[in-house]
Parts: C-alpha cells; sequence; structure tokens
C-alpha cells in the first residue's frame, strides 16, 4: 500500500537574512505545497516521476541504491545529483530505508507551479525526512543549507515565528481584519542574493546586536498591529531596515515608485512574490506593468 507524506510552501514575510544571526523570523505557511508518494519497487532502483502542479511531468529518473550510498557525482549539477546528494545524506542519517528495502517507485506532487519559489526543494526534502524517519532539519543542513524557516512551514498549518538556534519554532495568532487589503504578486524573475549577503555580512559585523534587535521589534509590531495602517507602517520600516543593511534599493523604490501602498520583498530580495498592502484591489495596477499573477491572502496563506 502506498505511504504518501505531504509539506507546505512558505513565504518569509520578515526576518530574511538577519535570521541566520538568530533574529526572529516571521513566516507564513501557504495553501500550496508537495506530496510524496512511496511504493515498493524491486532491483535495489528507485524509479522516480516529479509532476508539476498541471500534472505536467517535469523530471523522470531511474537512481540506483549503490548510487545514494556512494554519492555518486556528476561533473554537472542536475536534478539527479541533487536528488541523490539528498537520499544520501538521509541514507547516512538512518541507512534502514534503503538496507530493509528491495526497491521503491516514488512520484512527487507540487500543488503550485515550480518556478514560484513556495519552497520546492523545502517540501521535497521535508516529505523525505518524513517518509526516512529522520530530523528535516538536519538533512536540510547536510544537503542544501539554509537557516530552516521554510522546513517549520512545511510542519505547521498556523503562521510561525522561528529562530535557528536550535530551530526554535513557535506558532503565533494572524489573522486581523486587514488581511483582505494583504496581496502577493509574482515577479517571475530569480534573484541571485549572493551580492545581497555580500552587502548584509560586511554591514552587520558593525551593527549586528542593533540589526537583530530592531528586526525583532518590527516583527512584533507586524505581528500586533490592530489597524491596515499600523501593519502597513510596520511592513515599509522593515523594508527600510533591511534596504540600508543591503544597501540596495527596496523593490517598491526600483520598479513600482508610482504605486499608492506598500510592497514588500519577500525571502531573497527581487525575485518570486511581493506582498502588496493597499486600501484599494491593486490588481489592475499590477497587470498594467505586465504581472498577471496576483493572489490574495486568502488563496495564498493556510488558514485553520
Amino acid at each position: 500500500m502506498p505511504a504518501t507524506f505531504y509539506s507546505n510552501g512558505k513565504l518569509f514575510i520578515s526576518g530574511e537574512y538577519l535570521v541566520l544571526d538568530g533574529a526572529d523570523a516571521f513566516a507564513l505557511p501557504t495553501k500550496f505545497g508537495q506530496n510524496l508518494v512511496v511504493e515498493d519497487g524491486k532491483d535495489r532502483i528507485i524509479n522516480w516521476k516529479s509532476y508539476d502542479y498541471n500534472n505536467t511531468l517535469w523530471f523522470e529518473n531511474t537512481i540506483s541504491f549503490d548510487e545514494i550510498i556512494n554519492n555518486s557525482k556528476s561533473e554537472v549539477e542536475t536534478v539527479k545529483s541533487t536528488l541523490i546528494n539528498i537520499l544520501h545524506e538521509a541514507y547516512v542519517l538512518n541507512p534502514e530505508f534503503i538496507d530493509q528495502s528491495k526497491g521503491y517507485t516514488i512520484t512527487t506532487n507540487l500543488t503550485f507551479p515550480r518556478n514560484w519559489g513556495l519552497g520546492t526543494s523545502s517540501t521535497l526534502i521535508n516529505n523525505i525526512a518524513q517518509w526516512t524517519k529522520i530530523n528535516a532539519f538536519t538533512l536540510l543542513k547536510n544537503s542544501f543549507g539554509g537557516s530552516g524557516y521554510d522546513i517549520a512551514c512545511a510542519q505547521n498549518n498556523t503562521p510561525i515565528i522561528y529562530k535557528i538556534k536550535n530551530n526554535e519554532v513557535e506558532t503565533v495568532p494572524f489573522s486581523p481584519d486587514f488581511t483582505k487589503n494583504i496581496y502577493f504578486v509574482y515577479l517571475n524573475k530569480k534573484q541571485s542574493s549572493k551580492a545581497a549577503i555580500h552587502a548584509y555580512n560586511k554591514h552587520k559585523d558593525q551593527n549586528l546586536a542593533k540589526s537583530v534587535a530592531e528586526n525583532n521589534k518590527i516583527t512584533k509590531a507586524i505581528l500586533n498591529a490592530k489597524t491596515l495602517k499600523e501593519f502597513a507602517y510596520a511592513v515599509e520600516k522593515h523594508e527600510n531596515h533591511l534596504s540600508d543593511i543591503l544597501e540596495i534599493k527596496t523593490i517598491k523604490e526600483i520598479a513600482f515608485p508610482d504605486f499608492n501602498g506598500t510592497i514588500k520583498s519577500l525571502g531573497a530580495w527581487g525575485g518570486d512574490f511581493v506582498m502588496v498592502v493597499s486600501k484599494e484591489d491593486p490588481k489592475e495596477y499590477f497587470k498594467s506593468k505586465g504581472y498577471d499573477t496576483i493572489l490574495s491572502y486568502n488563496e495564498m496563506i493556510l488558514q485553520e
């Protein structure tokens, strides 16, 4: 009988970059995610298929148990080599799923377009960790690296505050009346964060404790905002705070200076989704700028 595992996608609302140095990160699990279906196989191989949200097969390959055990690496990083590395690290943590099996047939299914950046990798890692009965945070650290907030979202169905120390997760209430004024707009581009991380690392050495304290103060204000005005003010303050640290302009300054409302980058600045806070429905504005993927808070965010 097939075993099915599921993990939520994620959106990073506050604490990006600074989370790596202990700052509070506020994140929201999404209604979108990924499942992993495991069936018994044979010949000490895994027949693997991955499907996009529209049931399009985007990856198919065969992986031998020996490749996983030996972590066979290709000269060029591929989807297969990345997958082998994750499975190898899972094997190191718990060899039983290989040693006590004849083989597997595995299928993964995304419920969001893969280019949206909601956690194709983190949901996969959390699903593999569930299947192989290991710690997902450890698997992430040993394979991809990163803060781990995305794993926390994968495992929780409510808003969270995440701290990198001990992978501490606190579920928090966040259901203000003004969620109807919050939207998420897909920018349709990936952003390399290397330059921003370099600027952040350069700045943090001088003012790290102060920057983390300021982030935590603003994050608390975002969570505790009672009105749309208070929320928008706190979000703008966070955006400006990170703009100073990263030494780059905000996404609103760069691309939407004439927008009547608040726009915040989410996660790595300049790519994937932005959060929009607006009194009026902003869909026509963003569509006029060429951005057609606009989701309301209710459409995007998981709510119990």
